[in-house]
């Protein structure tokens, strides 16, 4: 019987992946900004916090602007596109923070004020 090689994937996608990590870690850790959930992408890191008021917090923090998704059975998707400091190299990740919340919750004036329309 032959076996097929298992191909390995690019080093570079993981040096990326490895790179945000890193990035986004130290900003955590010199902010103590709400990240439960970290997921490292080549372009881009998710984070995923527990509510849209979090997202006021990376919002004090860091800026940027947030996108809301249309309402699919009651719930809307609140992202904030932002970035982590910039690097000695001037680059910096994209860090794109989620939350969930019902169509028709209560939102914090801070939080309306940064939405893309």
């Amino acid at each position: 019987m032959s076996t097929q090689p298992i191909e390995r994937p690019p080093t570079n996608r993981w040096a990326a992946i490895s790179d945000n990590t890193l990035a986004v870690n130290v900003l955590l850790g010199s902010t103590g900004l709400p990240a439960p959930t970290v997921i490292p992408l080549p372009e881009a890191v998710h984070v995923s916090v527990a509510d849209v008021d979090d997202l006021g917090l990376w919002l004090a923090e860091r800026g940027g602007e947030i996108h809301v998704s249309p309402a699919f059975e009651g719930v809307q998707l609140w992202t904030l596109h932002t970035t982590t400091p910039e690097r000695a190299d001037g680059s910096s990740v994209s860090v794109l923070v989620s939350a969930a919340a019902p169509a028709d919750q209560m939102i914090r004036h801070d939080i309306l004020t940064a939405v893309v329309r």
